[in-house]
């Protein structure tokens, strides 16, 4: 980068706030997706106001800037294939200000989810939408991917508890969003329309968000099933009831292996799964637990295991949350990869995706692991591949554009909390194809340099391999 560029941006955050050190640089080029891509240059900055005057900069001299948080998104939305700078957002990580008797708490883009709810959690409230990195994930990076996880289904989506967020436009022009209201009736809903847009609009720096009371009692069942269409159909026979759980996660029966295997035999041996929390008031979640119990060996369950144990539900969390990282040791030589990776289908649809997941599966010769948050229709595949094999990525990546084929068909969509990023661009186009003009317009609108995460979502073409090089050692792939 031009040492006049470096000057300038060093006058505004300092020599501690940016680097252009090759070991930085190749340490910002990938988040936790299968791309990689050098930076020029990482940027740390400490307030709003450093964004804007950088963002200025990028502006006048049409440099692309990715922002990032902690870098845990799965589908390339923090590579910086363009090059250019990579805005860190770590250091502005505080808690500003905490209004419980308005319910709404001010936090800078960098809180980490889990610091935040510890802090809201003494005074007795939660910010529920509880992702699978919790404990590294940002808030503005929740907010830019609309991040969620287990409890969705009750509790919805991060952009269901934005209020409003300060960002910074491509051009350096500060904007404060929304309200700080539970009620916002004022037009357009910019703070909302930030929510899912994966750094291409503007650069989150500050977020208000609603709060919500903490639930007095929480309990958890476990139900085995000899297919995953049984577990599937229970699932959707729990929702009809009606009944809203707290969360409802899925898993398979090759999950249960991968997690068995590694985890040192946590879950039944069995063909699929599904663990039901419950929570509210304590008569309410004994009805609840009950419910579910009845509607579990009424559709066959092979057992039911019900628990208020809080030690026993965070063993049963923590074996679900360990699928991912279990699955790389379930084949010597594979590795797990994120390709087709948390597609969202109705409800009601749950069998039939998964028994179409397994279908393609053997169609390509792939081994592909389905899990998820099933009460919201929400799954998840991981595939295991041989990161060597050329020939594996082309079968795995034709077994992801039909599995997105069948959850589009079954009126689903693409992705349900990870967001677009690169892995699911063509099929993201695909899904939304009548929308695209009217998104490409939004993007001209905010960004009209194309200077802001550029490359993702819309403006991506042609298929996600070859363009982009992986961290993974397929030399036809680098």
């Amino acid at each position: 980068m031009n040492q006049k560029i470096i000057d300038s941006i060093e006058k505004i955050v300092g020599k501690e706030g940016y680097s252009t050190r090759v070991a930085d640089l190749y340490t910002y080029g990938f988040d936790a997706s299968i791309f990689h891509t050098t930076p020029e240059m990482i940027i740390q900055p400490r307030s709003t106001e450093q964004v804007s005057e950088v963002m200025k900069i990028a502006d006048a001299y049409n440099i692309p800037v990715v922002p990032r948080g902690a870098g845990t998104g799965l589908c390339g939305s923090a590579v910086p294939i363009k090059g250019g700078i990579v805005m860190d957002m770590s250091r502005m990580n505080k808690v500003l200000q905490i209004s419980v008797g308005d319910l709404w708490a001010e936090v800078e883009a960098g809180c980490v989810y889990n610091d935040f709810n510890a802090a809201i959690g003494k005074y007795g409230f939660f910010f529920p939408c509880n992702p699978g990195s919790a404990e590294a994930c940002e808030i503005g990076g929740m907010v830019a991917a609309n991040a969620s996880g287990m409890r969705a289904v009750k509790y919805g989506a991060t952009r269901d508890f934005v209020l409003g967020l300060t960002f910074v436009k491509a051009n350096g022009e500060i904007v404060n969003a929304g309200t700080k209201t539970i009620k916002d009736s004022s037009g357009y809903q910019l703070a909302r329309l930030l929510c899912g847009s994966e750094g291409t609009l503007g650069i989150i720096t500050k977020v208000t968000i609603k709060l919500l009371a903490k639930p007095k009692s929480t309990a958890s069942c476990l139900c085995s099933f000899n297919s995953v269409h049984d577990a599937g159909k229970c699932i959707s026979a729990i929702i009809a009831e009606p009944l809203i759980p707290a969360s409802c996660e899925l898993m398979d029966s090759v999950s249960i292996e991968a997690v068995n295997n590694s985890q040192g035999n946590p879950l039944p041996d069995c063909k699929a799964l599904i663990i039901v929390e419950c929570d509210g008031e304590p008569e309410q979640v004994e009805r609840d637990l009950k419910t579910v119990e009845r509607i579990a060996k009424d559709i066959g369950a092979t057992t039911v295991t019900a628990t208020h144990d809080k030690k026993q539900i965070a063993a049963w969390t923590s074996a679900r949350k360990a699928v991912m990282t279990s699955l790389s040791a379930l084949k010597p030589g594979f590795s797990s990869v994120s390709l087709a990776d948390d597609m969202g289908v109705p409800v009601s649809k749950i069998p039939d995706a998964v028994l179409a997941f397994q279908k393609i599966a053997e169609k390509y010769r792939v081994t592909i692991a389905t899990y998820g948050h099933a009460s919201d229709g929400n799954l998840h595949t991981k595939m295991l591949l041989d990161p060597l094999d050329k020939d594996e990525w082309d079968r795995g990546v034709k077994a992801v554009s039909e599995i997105f084929d069948v959850c589009i068909e079954l009126g689903g969509t693409v992705t349900g909390e990870h967001g677009v990023g690169i892995s699911k661009a063509p099929d993201f186009q695909k899904e939304r194809a009548t929308e695209l003009s009217t998104i490409r317009a939004i993007k001209q609108a905010f960004d009209p340099k194309n200077i802001l995460n550029p490359g993702k979502l819309e403006q991506w073409e042609g298929s996600i391999l070859g363009k982009v090089p992986l961290r993974y050692p397929c030399k036809d792939y680098m």
